[in-house]
């Protein structure tokens, strides 16, 4: 098991990280939570990872905070979550929002978020109401996030980047375009972007 990486991030294109560790690089999917909270391109990073044996494929993920990938965990033990929608839930939603559809029953933000229908939806309910007692949430009766303000265009190749980590979590291109479209202003980078669309979507 790897669990943990530490090296010089050299890239950064949502979802996928590229960190050289020594030498070696390592490519590690991250959620967009991840993304807001580690360096920019050629810091030192710190990720704590959780490695996935397939039959296809070696798969790396990667968490700024412990506490994040212990949610990663957790989710990624219910039926029917697997790994790429449990990035989209750590990427659309923050654990205190997370906590309080649980506590409140609330099927229909989980369903907004890509990969979740009303049966997974209704297991992630049950099974995760007494996992997240365990979780370190400052107010796990947070209000869920709220949309921006829409405002003036951003850069084309922001746009760009944006959409496609939007369609790469699991949202549709059309999806991706009107969610974009209705945050952007000009300057913003895609991460940005992708902050203010992600919390649009669940929250809207």
């Amino acid at each position: 098991m790897i669990g943990q990486i530490r090296g010089v991030l050299l890239e950064k294109q949502a979802p996928l990280l590229l960190v050289d560790v020594q030498g070696v690089g390592y490519e590690i999917q991250a959620p967009m939570t991840t993304f807001y909270a580690i360096p920019d391109i050629g810091a030192e990073v710190t990720l704590h990872t959780h490695f996935v044996v397939r039959e296809d494929a070696q798969l790396l993920f990667g968490f700024h905070s412990q506490s994040e990938r212990q949610m990663f965990r957790s989710l990624i033990k219910v039926n029917g979550v697997g790994p790429k929608v449990g990035l989209a839930i750590l990427s659309g939603i923050d654990a205190a929002a997370f906590a309080a559809c649980i506590a409140h029953d609330d099927i229909k933000t989980l369903t907004k978020i890509p990969g979740i229908g009303k049966k997974t939806a209704e297991r992630l309910l049950v099974e995760m109401r007494d996992r997240i007692k365990d979780w370190d949430i400052a107010d796990p009766t947070a209000s869920l996030l709220q949309p921006a303000a829409t405002g003036m265009p951003s850069g084309r190749h922001q746009k760009q980047e944006a959409e496609s980590a939007l369609v790469s979590l699991g949202y549709s291109a059309k999806e991706a375009d009107k969610a974009v479209d209705a945050v952007a202003q000009e300057g913003m980078t895609s991460e940005q972007l992708i902050r203010l669309a992600l919390k649009g979507m669940v929250a809207g």
